[in-house]
């Protein structure tokens, strides 16, 4: 294995070095699994060896690591990922090393909440997978335009491999340029796809993580530890023994714990299965939205554009109703409430999707019930205009030692801060402060 994979890294040398007009960049997309890990670990290790110990050498093209955060990740993935990307980040600075960390959101109207529970579009399967398109394929596609239009051409190196499936090895073989590397993208214009572990068989990929250091620091034991616990039973585990701590582990893939596209999400009912029960809500919510996807009662009889949507059968299959939104949007903060009770830092739907849903419902002339009055209904306020990212929630709730109700005190003050700020004066701030502190020891320290 240890000869097959110097010929991949010295075959990436020979490809960065690679004369070309343009000093195409690379551009990576890391999701944090096993493929893209391996990827990222063996690009990483190729300009190791080409700088070699020349703290002078100059690389000729820049390499972009592209994460793209549909907003519906798996949050255990989620979490990890986050601090992956920051370590990749800092790792990058101190080698000097041509790796910049990018991450791409899909745009607030294409989001999986504002789709469904602000439009009303059913909840995506096999022949209508809105997702992929505007979650996915859109975010990133403009990064790499962006990449075109300032270098004339770019390489978006792939983790895909034949072995993952055979419909995989089909796709991979009809965009391949005989007797080239590199193939051109199905998609975007000027742009080139290489895919350097297209011949790695899953053992291998396993044995790079295992057997290879993260060379960019990071415990490479943690996504081993997540993937063992979400291969499910009838997965098929290699058994890529590095050293004896190295158990089988499965092959399961992460996606968004909201999908409802596959018939069973096997890696989330495992990883509950295996201890992480925080996520049974959540998968409950995503198995109760695959069950009501085509009640008729739920759907209305026309499209969004006015076109009759009622088959011969008298069935509706339009988008959803506004009551069914309303109680989609309620069953999902509840959801959310019940997990930040153990993990506070999570959020499965953010103040400006609630903002933008609202908006929504406006525009389709919905004003008897709002979003402000349906979130005041579970948590006891209103929707906060302060919006943190999860790096930032992360380290709140560390500060908070993990404590559901200080880390919620603390978010509630930032937030009634921010709305004075939006004052000339912040007149009368100190009293509101003093008053919502005095409510908070007496409602949770009273003894």
């Amino acid at each position: 294995m240890s000869k097959r994979i110097d010929t991949i890294i010295n075959e990436l040398i020979d490809q960065y070095l690679e004369e070309d007009r343009y000093n195409r960049p690379w551009i990576i997309g890391f999701s944090g699994g096993k493929d893209s890990t391996a990827l990222l670990t063996l690009v990483w290790l190729a300009l190791q060896k080409l700088k070699g110990d020349n703290s002078n050498f100059t690389f000729k093209r820049p390499v972009y690591v592209i994460c793209n955060d549909t907003m519906v990740e798996n949050p255990v993935i989620e979490e990890y990922v986050e601090v992956v990307l920051n370590t990749i980040h800092n790792a990058a600075k101190e080698q000097n090393l041509p790796i910049t960390v990018k991450k791409t959101t899909p745009k607030l109207e294409d989001t999986f909440w504002c789709c469904v529970i602000g439009k009303g579009y059913p909840v995506p399967n096999n022949s209508f997978r809105f997702c992929t398109e505007k979650m996915k394929i859109k975010p990133t596609s403009q990064f790499i335009t962006s990449q075109v239009d300032v270098n004339g051409e770019a390489i978006i190196l792939l983790g895909t491999r034949m072995a993952e499936s055979q419909q995989r090895a089909r796709s991979m073989q009809k965009h391949e340029i005989k007797g080239h590397l590199l193939s051109k993208h199905p998609l975007n214009p000027n742009t080139y796809t290489y895919a350097p572990i297209r011949d790695l068989m899953l053992e291998e990929v396993w044995y790079i993580i295992n057997a290879f250091p993260s060379p960019w620091g990071f415990d490479n034991k943690i996504l081993y530890g997540i993937y063992l616990d979400a291969s499910a039973d009838d997965y098929e585990c290699p058994t890529v023994v590095t050293d004896e701590s190295h158990k089988s582990c499965g092959q399961s893939r992460f996606g968004c714990w909201i999908c409802t596209v596959v018939k069973e999400d096997k890696s989330m009912s495992a990883l509950i299965k295996n201890g992480v029960e925080w996520m049974k809500p959540l998968l409950e919510y995503r198995n109760k939205l695959v069950e009501n996807r085509n009640i008729s009662e739920f759907r209305s009889s026309t499209r969004r554009n006015g076109q009759d949507a009622v088959d011969a059968t008298g069935h509706n299959m339009g988008n959803y109703t506004f009551e069914y939104r309303v109680q989609m949007l309620k069953e999902l903060l509840d959801v959310q409430k019940q997990i930040q009770k153990i993990k506070p830092h999570i959020d499965l739907i953010n103040s400006q999707e609630l903002i933008a849903i609202q908006v929504m419902w406006y525009r389709d002339g919905e004003f008897d019930i709002t979003v402000n009055q349906i979130y005041n209904e579970v948590y006891g306020r209103v929707v906060s205009t302060e919006n943190f990212g999860l790096q930032e929630r992360l380290l709140l709730e560390k500060i908070c030692n993990g404590n559901p109700n200080d880390y919620h005190l603390i978010q509630e003050l930032l937030a009634l801060q921010k709305s004075k700020g939006l004052l000339m004066k912040n007149y009368g701030l100190q009293n509101d402060l003093e008053s919502h502190l005095d409510l908070f020891l007496k409602n949770n320290y009273a003894n």
